[in-house]
């Protein structure tokens, strides 16, 4: 698919109505730092600095519908406990209706906790009830379904073995399906049986293999171990996710094989989730499954590029197919900008902000990008637009345009979103983002650089870097100038 096919697609989908039934649960994440080893046993000591969550499972799936224009109808069961207040409160905040969620006093909201340092997981803490659901809370789940399922597109079934999902609940969904409607099914069991009555189904490489007794090490190992799994659910999609091989769509008997986009993988949590909301908002939408898993993939591929559980809005999505784009193109407008940088600080990420013009980039200027980064969690650089430069620098300037100055500078690692304003100074761009740090180099003092008051006042802090001697913009200029007039 281009950018305008998968644009139109993603159009199209708007407004369908999606339903999700499975297990949802509550990510919590415990951020901090590591700089050494516990002298009581070897492991590293983390310094804690913040705590965050976010909607997991099921809940995370219908909250990558949600962002990408679906009318969405969540299903499953919650504990009546901190846990389940906290994930039914994340899912109000994004605008989602909890109607469809039972409450069972007898048994814990599902809860993963992760402890990440400088941007690695290092050890996960799960609290959860595997054990069979009681028949007061299967009778209100059915009740749930049928509601949910009235006038629905699609449906998606999340299985995370918790004990919801069973060939029972498979076989009310395909049966208030009625044919109607495509059922997705992300798996977790080793016998796929249970799942019969499914329209499509998406297994990871493990669970593949695992559900059909068959290792994947090929392209040509997919269809085998696809079509085992076909036979056993009944499906006439199988859609295998096969992470840096990319996907794998089986599609009685014809394979199509999408390979991945990611350039760089910080953290799979919640990429199936993303995966099978793409894939079966392409088919509620009524794009062909091949068109559907090219959706999902680019997708996925996005997701894996951050860390921790994610959602990945369509506009994320179209922005990764452009042409020489990184899978999640760095370039945004103050919108995307916005709901990026909100989006990181709600897992807990630091969000470090510096500006300049950025025409012909040095090395003083790479020296100032990395110690910025080193001050935070993600970057954001904010580059003054052709016509800011002009009023400020004069008619001469710059020498290189935005989109040239705007590319070089998103293709280095250490900035995480590059942002172009027009005004004369960046203190509008500063208060929609709302930086933790403001960052600018070391020529500046504190109460010339605009913004620092703002940011100070809410809680914030600003840094200034040491610039590299001899490196500047101007001498470069100069230097041109100099060998062109000699020469």
């Amino acid at each position: 698919m281009t950018p305008d096919s998968a644009r139109a697609a993603l159009l199209a989908a708007r407004g369908r109505r999606i339903a999700v039934v499975g297990d949802v649960m509550l990510d919590e994440y415990v951020w901090g730092d590591v700089h050494r080893v516990s002298p009581d046993a070897p492991v590293p000591v983390v310094d804690l600095r913040r705590r965050s969550r976010a909607a997991g499972g099921a809940a995370n799936v219908a909250l990558n519908l949600a962002a990408a224009g679906a009318s969405v109808r969540l299903v499953g069961l919650v504990g009546d406990d901190a846990s389940g207040h906290a994930l039914r409160g994340l899912l109000q905040q994004a605008g989602l209706d909890v109607a469809g969620l039972v409450s069972d006093p007898g048994r814990r909201t599902t809860t993963k906790t992760r402890v990440v340092a400088r941007g690695q997981q290092i050890v996960r803490l799960d609290e959860e009830d595997r054990g069979e659901i009681g028949p007061a809370s299967r009778a209100a789940l059915a009740a749930r379904l049928e509601g949910a399922l009235s006038g629905a597109d699609a449906v998606v079934v999340s299985d995370y073995a918790k004990g919801l999902v069973d060939a029972a609940l498979v076989g009310a969904v395909a049966e208030l399906a009625g044919g109607r409607i495509p059922v997705i099914v992300d798996p977790k069991r080793r016998d796929a049986s249970p799942y019969r009555g499914c329209t499509a189904i998406t297994p990871n490489r493990a669970e593949a293999e695992a559900a059909s007794g068959r290792a994947i090490e090929g392209d040509d190992d997919v269809a085998p171990a696809a079509e085992a799994m076909a036979s056993a659910s009944g499906a006439r999609q199988v859609l295998v996710t096969r992470g840096d091989r990319g996907l794998s769509l089986w599609e009685q008997g014809r394979m199509t094989h999408v390979p991945a986009r990611a350039r760089e993988v910080y953290d799979v949590t919640g990429a199936g989730d993303t995966v099978i909301a793409y894939f079966a908002l392409g088919l509620a939408a009524g794009v062909a499954p091949a068109d559907a898993a090219f959706l999902a993939n680019a997708a996925g591929s996005v997701a894996v590029s951050r860390v921790g559980t994610t959602v990945v809005a369509p506009e994320e999505l179209v922005r990764s197919l452009e042409p020489g784009a990184s899978p999640t193109s760095k370039i945004l407008d103050r919108a995307a900008a916005q709901a990026f940088v909100e989006r990181e600080r709600s897992r807990g990420r630091r969000i470090v902000f510096t500006n300049g013009c950025f025409d012909l980039l040095h090395a003083g200027h790479v020296h100032l990008l990395d110690r910025a980064r080193g001050e935070g969690d993600l970057l954001v650089v904010a580059v003054n637009s052709d016509a800011s430069i002009r009023r400020l620098k004069g008619p001469e300037r710059p020498l290189v345009g935005e989109a040239d100055r705007t590319r070089v500078l998103a293709a280095l690692d250490a900035v995480g979103a590059v942002v172009v304003f027009e005004e004369d100074t960046p203190l509008a761009l500063i208060q929609a983002l709302r930086p933790d740090v403001l960052v600018k180099g070391g020529d500046y003092a504190v109460s010339q650089i605009v913004g620092a008051d703002w940011v100070q006042a809410h809680g914030g802090r600003v840094a200034t870097i040491p610039l590299v001697a001899g490196r500047s913009t101007s001498a470069l200029v100069e230097a041109i100038r100099q060998t062109e007039r000699e020469g």
